[in-house]
């Protein structure tokens, strides 16, 4: 095999790795938008439950920190060009501006830092320590946000982090596990 011939098939086996990663992007904001439609309101908050952090955090876990972020950028921008990805089917630049954009804009960097931490041989406490984390990202945002459009933090606190807490801390044990046992399989693929 000549020097040409071998550039060639390496070109090839790039562009393979390169449409597996894309599919797989796709594939994860497509995850995400589904766990956004399991929507439980939430009694004297503007914030419903869903399933989205759960899935931020899997998909930030299982695909790497650019992998993910590039998973929930594609979300958002799905969400902006008016697709129905968000909660309840919603869409558009009001979610992002509204009591949930906090949340949704804070998406990226959390599936990163789960990412971050999960890396290429993930361990319990590792996975455990960036899914926390990353959990804690996604309500810094929310509660910021909150925040901004009341004028009053402590508020924010109490109907955007406070109510969520315990739901929350479940989904953190949840993503861990779908990280260390389908996140080997799924990344040898890629």
């Amino acid at each position: 095999m000549n020097t040409g011939q071998r550039v060639d098939m390496l070109a090839t086996v790039d562009r393979g790795v390169a449409g597996r990663r894309a599919l797989a992007v796709a594939a994860a904001a497509l995850v995400v938008a589904a766990s956004a439609q399991v929507s439980v309101p939430v009694p004297l908050s503007p914030v419903p439950m869903t399933l989205q952090p759960l899935a931020v955090l899997a998909v930030g876990g299982v695909l790497g920190a650019a992998g993910g972020g590039a998973a929930l950028v594609l979300y958002l921008t799905l969400g902006l060009l008016g697709l129905p990805v968000f909660f309840a089917g919603g869409a558009g630049i009001g979610h992002v501006l509204g009591p949930t954009g906090g949340y949704l804009l804070a998406f990226p960097a959390a599936a990163a830092v789960a990412g971050r931490f999960a890396g290429t041989s993930p361990t319990l406490g590792r996975v455990l320590l960036g899914c926390a984390l990353a959990m804690v990202v996604i309500h810094a945002g929310g509660a910021a946000q909150l925040a901004l459009l009341g004028g009053d933090p402590g508020f924010a606190l109490r109907v955007g982090f406070v109510p969520f807490l315990t739901g929350d801390l479940l989904k953190v044990g949840i993503a861990a596990a779908v990280i260390l046992g389908l996140g080997p399989k799924l990344r040898a693929l890629l």
